[in-house]
């Protein structure tokens, strides 16, 4: 019995375990937002890389000789 009422007093790692679901709490929120940007986010990158091949397109990066 004794232990268990240690068990229940004692506080040493309830930040650890604060800090851990609060991590949690932010990861599933992040995951969240980027499933429902999903679409958003490929026209985004996709105008970034069509942006980017239309500035290089014609150079190979060499001279030609």
């Amino acid at each position: 019995m004794e232990i268990m009422k240690r068990l229940f007093v004692e506080e040493e790692g309830q930040g650890m375990v604060e800090y851990g679901l609060i991590i949690g709490l932010i990861a599933i929120v992040l995951i969240g937002a980027l499933t429902a940007l999903n679409g958003g986010l490929t026209t985004i990158f996709t105008r970034i890389t069509t942006a980017l091949n239309g500035t290089n397109s014609g150079q190979s990066g060499t001279t030609g000789q």
